[in-house]
């Protein structure tokens, strides 16, 4: 029987230059898609996946990051005293208990593998989620919680993958595909930003369920891609090592919220998933779109 996933890693130390000025005085983690920051987004969807322990790699400046997920005393008593109930169990959703999170340095940018790696000592012998928060999915089951079930199956390392335009193949990590069962493949190898002639055309997007020999991998802290050390150098080496690489169709839609375009993108699609903003924000939209095609 495959071990139970309850740890992941939030590799969040990046400094957000995409979005400079807000990310001068922010953590882009903390900027708002609809009325919840980044960040709780992917925690929600990893809670909801049985996740336990939260491991975020962090950088200096993160430090509204930290607080967020503190319990907020004083303003849980205005909101109290206020009667104001719904706003009340809402701050208490973001809440963290003591000891579920912890908070690791990355003290150098060296890539994705280099901030997981940060996070090895909180791991040991077993598997293990990592969750990157630009990537928002909106889907049902969550992505992470299709993952976990499907790896109780298979084992081995999993990742999220989706079928993106071969032009486009150049922006992920791409894999070559040995068996192909529909919702689940099985990888015979994992190409970093293909410049030219791609495997395939899937791409990997910022969901993993890693064994623990990934991590391992990762020890011989060797430079990939860019000169980073690259997290898909390490799964590519379990492969190499014949341990099995899957990656899963996950049901769901994804945005990069890494990205200005994918941000607004996943603003209009969140907006339109509430029932208490849909149809004012419908109607707006149609409004701005009949006033550019009148424009034309």
């Amino acid at each position: 029987m495959n071990r139970k996933v309850t740890k992941a890693i939030f590799p969040v130390a990046g400094l957000g230059t995409r979005f400079l000025p807000a990310t001068k005085s922010i953590p882009k983690e903390i900027m708002t898609l609809v009325d919840r920051p980044l960040i709780q987004y992917a925690i929600d969807e990893a809670r909801a996946a049985g996740i336990k322990e939260f491991i975020f790699v962090t950088s200096r400046g993160k430090g509204a990051l930290e607080d967020y997920f503190d319990h907020a005393h004083e303003l849980e008593n205005t909101l109290r005293k206020a009667g104001k109930d719904d706003l009340l169990e809402l701050v208490r959703q973001t809440n963290m208990e003591s000891g579920a999170i912890a908070y690791i340095r990355q003290h150098k940018a060296m890539g994705l593998g280099h901030a997981v790696w940060c996070a090895r000592r909180l791991i040991h012998n077993e598997p293990f989620a990592v969750v990157l928060t630009d990537d928002v999915v909106m889907g049902e089951p969550p992505c992470l919680q299709q993952m976990i079930e499907a790896h109780a199956e298979t084992g081995g390392s999993m990742v999220a993958t989706m079928e993106v335009p071969m032009e486009k193949t150049k922006s992920y990590g791409v894999l070559d595909v040995a068996e192909d069962m529909g919702a689940i493949v099985r990888a015979r190898g994992m190409v970093e930003k293909p410049k030219e002639n791609p495997p395939s055309n899937l791409a990997v997007i910022g969901r993993y369920i890693l064994a623990p020999t990934v991590m391992e991998n990762l020890n011989k802290l060797k430079q990939g891609a860019g000169g980073e050390i690259q997290l898909t150098d390490a799964i590519a080496d379990e492969i190499h090592e014949g341990r099995d690489v899957y990656g899963l169709r996950f049901r769901g839609q994804r945005y990069d919220c890494g990205s200005k375009a994918g941000f607004l993108q996943a603003t209009v699609a969140f907006g339109l998933a509430r029932d208490d903003l849909k149809d004012e924000f419908a109607e707006y939209l149609h409004d701005v779109m009949a006033m550019r095609k009148a424009a034309e």
